[in-house]
C-alpha cells in the first residue's frame, strides 16, 4: 500500500504547498495554509468528458442546439439565456436568508409537473424543507428529498435514480470520503464541485448548486470553482427590502450581466415584470439632485433614479459616499466635473444613491451622476421627463454607450419625453414622443440640462 502524503492548501485561493509556511507563496495571505492528504490514487478519481483523446477537426464537430428546459420563472430564464441546459451546472451565491433556497424549492415544484427533479439538502431535514414548501404551498409537488452530505452517497443516487435536474443545498456543506479534511475546507468544496460537475456532464443533468458567501459577498472558497460551473449567478438585495435582484456575472449558455427581479412574499419570490417602475421614485413635481438614468443590463434597458446630495462640509476632508455606484468612480468625476465645467465641489459632501438597492457598473452612468450633483449643488431641478445616458472621458467628452436606441425606446415607452445622450447615440429616425438633445461635451450637456 503507498503511504499517504500530506500537503498544505490555502483557504484563500485553493494554492498548494508541500511544506507548512506562514504567508501563502500564490496569494500572499498569512496563516491561511492548512494540512490536506494528497492521496496517492488521486488520478484513478479523475476521467475525461471525451471518450477518448482524439483530435478532431473543428469542421467535423457536428455541433447541435441543446434543448432547454424552462424552469417556469420567466425572470430566472431571462438570467439563465432561456432555461437549464442539460448537463449545465449553475452555481448561485447570496447573503444568507436572501431566499436561495425559496427561489430553488418554488422552481422544482413547479418543474416537477414536467422532469424528475431533486432536492439534495446539506443543511436541513427533509422535514424542515416540507415545512418551508406547506408555507408558501408548495407541499403537493412530487419533489424528490435527499437530506445527505456525503458526495459517494448523492453519486451513486444520480447514477440510479436519473433525475432531471438537481439542486445542491448547498456545496459547502458537501464532503468526499476521499479526503479528510472538513467539509466547507477549500480541498473539499473543489473535489466535490468537480466530481458532481463530471458526473452532470456524463449523465446530462442540469445542477443547480448553492453556494455561500464571505462578508465581502464573494463566493466562499477557491476562486476555481466558478470557473468549473457554467453558470454563476448572484443573489443581490437589502434583507430590509422585499425585492430581490439575480444578477449573472458567467453563463457559458447566455449573455453575462443579465438581470431578474423578484419581490418577496409570504407566497415566496414573486416575478417583477416592469423593474422600471421598482427603481423610480414617485415625486409631486422635480427635485433638485434627481436624475433618472437608461441603464443597460444584459439584453434590459431599464430606468433608475440617480440621487445626489451636495452640502457644505464641516470636516477637514470633505465626504465622498457612493451607494450602488463605484466610490472611486465618483473621485474621479468630480475631478473631470472641475476641470472642464469649471464646477468645484472641493469645499462639498457629495453623497450619491441608486434607488432601489441597484448596483450600476456600466460607465454609461457618468453624466446622470453628473448631472445630478450639479442639479444638487445649484438647488434647481431638472426638466420633468427627462432621461439621460452617457460616459464621460478624462477630456470632458461624452462618449457613446452600447444600445443607444434601446434604451431611448424603453424611455418612451415609459412616458418620457425628453432625453441628453452622447452626440454618436443620436438617433437616425425621430422617436414618436421624444425629444434628443445629442451632446458632445460636457459643459454642452450641463448647459443642456440646467
Amino acid at each position: 500500500m503507498s503511504k499517504i502524503k500530506s500537503q498544505y492548501v490555502c483557504q484563500s485561493c485553493g494554492g498548494t504547498s508541500p511544506k507548512w509556511q506562514g504567508q501563502c507563496p500564490h496569494c500572499g495571505d498569512w496563516n491561511s495554509l492548512t494540512e490536506a492528504v494528497a492521496q496517492s490514487s488521486a488520478p484513478a478519481r479523475f476521467q475525461s468528458l471525451a471518450a477518448d483523446g482524439a483530435i478532431r477537426q473543428l469542421s467535423d464537430v457536428d455541433a447541435v442546439e441543446l434543448p432547454r428546459t424552462p424552469t417556469t420563472l420567466a425572470e430566472l430564464d431571462r438570467v439563465l439565456g432561456g432555461g437549464l441546459v442539460p448537463g449545465g451546472v449553475v452555481l448561485i451565491g447570496g447573503d444568507p436568508g436572501i431566499g436561495k433556497s425559496t427561489l430553488l424549492l418554488q422552481a422544482l415544484t413547479q418543474m416537477s409537473a414536467g422532469v424528475r427533479v431533486l432536492y439534495v439538502s446539506g443543511e436541513e431535514s427533509a422535514e424542515q424543507i416540507a415545512l418551508r414548501a406547506r408555507r408558501l404551498q408548495l407541499a403537493n409537488a412530487p419533489v424528490g428529498l435527499l437530506p445527505e452530505i456525503n458526495l459517494e452517497k448523492i453519486l451513486v443516487t444520480l447514477e440510479r435514480e436519473k433525475p432531471q435536474v438537481v439542486v445542491i443545498d448547498s456545496i459547502q456543506t458537501l464532503y468526499s470520503e476521499a479526503l479528510s479534511s472538513a467539509p466547507g475546507s477549500v480541498a473539499q468544496v473543489r473535489e466535490c464541485s468537480a466530481q458532481l460537475t463530471r458526473a452532470a456532464k456524463r449523465s446530462g443533468i442540469s445542477i443547480l448548486l448553492v453556494g455561500h458567501v464571505t462578508k465581502e459577498g464573494a463566493l466562499a472558497g477557491p476562486r476555481v470553482l466558478e470557473h468549473i460551473v457554467d453558470a454563476v449567478l448572484y443573489f443581490e438585495g437589502d434583507t430590509h427590502s422585499s425585492f430581490r435582484l439575480i444578477r449573472a456575472i458567467k453563463n457559458r449558455f447566455g449573455a453575462v450581466n443579465e438581470l431578474g427581479v423578484f419581490a418577496m412574499t409570504d407566497r415566496g419570490l414573486k416575478e417583477v415584470t416592469n423593474p422600471s417602475a421598482l427603481f423610480l421614485s414617485q415625486h409631486r413635481e422635480p427635485v433638485p439632485g434627481s436624475c433618472v438614468l437608461v441603464t443597460q443590463e444584459g439584453t434590459r434597458p431599464m430606468l433608475v433614479e440617480i440621487q445626489a446630495l451636495v452640502d457644505d462640509t464641516h470636516a477637514p476632508q470633505p465626504k465622498r459616499l457612493g451607494v450602488g455606484i463605484e466610490q472611486n468612480r465618483l473621485a474621479l468625476l468630480l475631478a473631470v466635473l472641475h476641470r472642464h465645467a469649471g464646477i468645484a465641489v472641493f469645499d462639498q459632501d457629495v453623497f450619491i444613491n441608486a434607488v432601489g438597492g441597484v448596483r450600476i457598473n456600466e460607465p454609461a452612468a457618468d453624466l446622470a451622476i453628473l448631472l445630478a450633483i450639479v442639479s444638487s449643488l445649484k438647488d434647481r431641478p431638472l426638466p420633468e421627463k427627462l432621461v439621460i445616458f452617457g460616459e464621460v472621458g478624462l477630456a470632458g467628452e461624452v462618449r457613446p454607450v452600447q444600445r443607444g436606441q434601446e434604451r431611448l425606446r424603453e424611455a418612451a415607452k415609459l412616458g418620457f419625453t425628453h432625453a441628453i445622450v452622447p452626440h454618436a447615440n443620436r438617433p437616425r429616425q425621430p422617436i414618436e414622443g421624444m425629444t434628443v438633445t445629442a451632446v458632445e461635451r460636457l459643459s454642452d450637456a450641463v448647459g443642456a440640462a440646467l
